[in-house]
């Protein structure tokens, strides 16, 4: 009986010990495969926007629709993960016949299990593509392929059948433009990358995507130029009288003035939001160096050198401003010269603690340049830009107190 129940835990600690080190193995492979996945996306948005600069700064050197091909569409397919020398992922020049018409071809086919999944017809960069799509149109249905893809290197349009089963909708689901790139255009296109291509996926956000970019087409150009149907829907809830032709008329300036100045409101509030969030996080970071600042004071020494420095920034400043605005305040690395004792508002830094000296001042980007200094009398020469630095402090203090609300009471 000993025996077995001894056999019984061998077993039971073997396995579990192999549990755990293929639990341990798959964990470390799932992070891997994260990783790889998330340095693929952005390996693809990098891509994408250096191929964007590169079209918009050769686009006129391109003569040819084969020099659009080289030069803008087989990158593209690149970046998409295909690989564009291989016949099994990208054909170029695919056979596509049409009824009794044989040797018809598109420029290139994307390749999957040895089936077309993306047919792609190229043009110059030059072209209008609008009076292309039907050349597309009679290759699409002659193919498995589920996607069409018409492009001239600069725009892409890709297209699906979503109304009608094997027949290509004569409106795209998707529209990108490398002079006009958008970041939400760059997720929808990294669906066609290799690494995530999932046709049931593609098609069920493009029946949205299509309708969506339909939709806001619509009312943009009610925006522009409110139709009389548009007009009619607010008239007869708020007007109670006849809509007359000059009722109408009257109604349609009325309605485009009114959403332009909805959006405009609403653009307003948010930015609005945004900028109290961002004032509530520049008050708590104030708030955390004020306290970390004081807690530096208790642990540095002031030195004669940095007192001496800082007399002489006041010395250059008082010709200009104030004298006691003028503050200090000593860190552990270094000294700051401050007005109206506020660390928001520093005019420069004394960075004297190390081997060599350096003068510090805080650009418009927040950003701190500084400048090497032999001896003290050096701080002279930067003269210009302590009273630059003090000038535009004092300059965003008083547009900050003009932009601060009037007060409603009436005295």
């Amino acid at each position: 009986m000993m025996i077995i129940l001894n056999i019984r835990n061998f077993i039971k600690n073997f396995l579990y010990s192999d549990i755990l080190q293929l639990s341990d193995r798959f964990k470390q492979l799932q992070l891997k495969t994260n990783y790889k996945s998330k340095k693929v996306i952005m390996d693809f948005k990098d891509q994408i926007k250096q191929l964007g600069e590169r079209v918009v700064r050769l686009k006129d050197q391109i003569q040819t629709e084969e020099a659009t091909k080289n030069a803008f569409i087989m990158p593209f397919i690149q970046a998409l993960g295909y690989d564009v020398f291989n016949p099994l992922e990208v054909v170029p020049e695919f056979t596509a016949d049409i009824g009794i018409k044989k040797g018809e071809k598109v420029d290139y086919a994307i390749m999957k299990d040895g089936q077309p999944i993306i047919l792609i017809e190229c043009k110059w960069w030059g072209e209008n593509l609008d009076v292309h799509n039907s050349q597309l149109f009679r290759y699409f249905h002659t193919t498995r392929s589920k996607f069409g893809l018409l492009t001239n290197g600069i725009q892409f349009r890709f297209y699906t059948d979503l109304m009608e089963a094997n027949k290509m909708d004569e409106k795209p689901f998707l529209e990108f433009d490398f002079t006009n790139m958008k970041e939400q255009f760059v997720s929808e296109l990294k669906k066609f990358h290799k690494s995530y291509f999932d046709l049931n996926s593609i098609v069920s956000s493009a029946s949205e995507l299509k309708y969506s970019n339909e939709i806001k087409g619509i009312m943009s150009n009610e925006l522009n130029e409110p139709t009389p149907n548009f007009v009619k829907f607010f008239v007869r809830q708020v007007y109670s009288g006849q809509a007359t032709e000059k009722v109408m008329t009257q109604f349609t300036e009325i309605v485009k003035k009114s959403l332009n100045q909805l959006i405009s409101d609403i653009i307003s509030d948010r930015l609005k939001g945004a900028l109290e969030k961002e004032n509530v996080k520049d008050a708590e970071k104030v708030k955390l160096e004020e306290e970390q600042s004081k807690e530096d004071e208790n642990k540095v020494e002031t030195t004669e050198e940095e007192l001496e420095g800082f007399f002489i920034v006041k010395s250059i400043l008082r010709t200009k401003f104030d004298s006691t605005r003028i503050y200090y305040r000593d860190f552990q690395n270094f000294f700051s010269v401050l007005l109206d004792d506020s660390i928001r508002q520093t005019i420069c830094r004394l960075w004297f603690n190390g081997e060599k000296k350096f003068i510090g001042f805080i650009d418009e980007n927040k950003k701190e340049i500084k400048f090497e200094i032999s001896k003290l009398d050096d701080i002279y020469n930067y003269s210009e830009q302590l009273v630059k630095a003090t000038e535009r402090l004092i300059k965003g203090e008083k547009t900050k107190k003009s932009d601060e609300p009037l007060s409603n009471e009436i005295n």
